[in-house]
């Protein structure tokens, strides 16, 4: 199994990440053109955490993107269900608590985050709207939610243009790069079947967060959607 498929059976996934987990960071950084960084740091930004804070990062992998959390002070969870993402991260980051788990039945109890983020996961849970839920659920009231995730360009003729490169670009770049060239198609063709912006945003509004806003990066290839739960 190299690959998996658009009904996103959790073990399939699991393995797929399984396979990348070596060079997954680096890979994203080539496929992005670097834009993976520039990201994470509007993430962080968004996410705000503070000391003391407890944070989630689902779908963490190799906790790459929990470090500017962790940098702020925040005790932060890395959590992931590719064992694989979760080994890589541990020999990098031996101090942090790497937590394997499911984003739709998360091993944490009710109202335990002050915050909780997903960084270009949400897309590869089976059920956006269960995980949705269930990061409701295990965060404190008054705390917040920040996804952020592939989306749609809002000026047309890029749209097109954009496409285009997830569809026929990216499969050989990625064989230049990538220990497992075939996850980058499921990913490209993960991107091109997710909701947009204003869809993903009802979808938050369906499990539960209020103020719910979104916020569009490099020409919304990318969105940040923000949430809270009320207190």
């Amino acid at each position: 199994m190299t690959r998996a498929s658009l009904d996103k059976q959790p073990h399939e996934v699991a393995t797929m990440f399984d396979d990348v987990a070596e060079r997954y960071d680096l890979t994203n950084d080539v496929l992005s053109l670097g834009q993976t960084r520039l990201w994470r740091k509007e993430v962080a930004k968004a996410v705000d955490a503070r000391p003391a804070q407890k944070v989630l990062d689902l779908a963490a992998g190799t906790a790459t993107s929990s470090q500017p959390f962790a940098q702020a002070g925040a005790y932060v969870v890395p959590c992931d269900f590719s064992l694989g993402m979760l080994r890589v991260g541990k020999e990098r980051h031996p101090w942090m608590p790497f937590t394997a788990g499911d984003g739709t039945k998360l091993p944490f109890k009710d109202d335990t985050f002050d915050a909780v983020t997903i960084s270009f996961g949400l897309r590869n849970i089976q059920d956006t709207d269960v995980a949705l839920r269930e990061l409701y659920r295990v965060t404190k009231p008054g705390g917040r939610v920040v996804i952020c995730e592939f989306s749609s360009p809002t000026w047309a003729p890029f749209r097109t243009v954009y496409t285009e490169y997830l569809m026929r670009a990216l499969p050989p770049v990625a064989r230049a790069v990538s220990s497992n060239p075939d996850a980058y198609v499921y990913l490209a063709e993960s991107i091109r079947s997710w909701p947009d912006q204003p869809a993903l945003a009802a979808r938050l509004k369906d499990a539960g967060w209020s103020k719910v806003a979104w916020r569009n990066l490099t020409g919304g290839v990318v969105a940040l959607h923000r949430g809270f739960k009320q207190g």
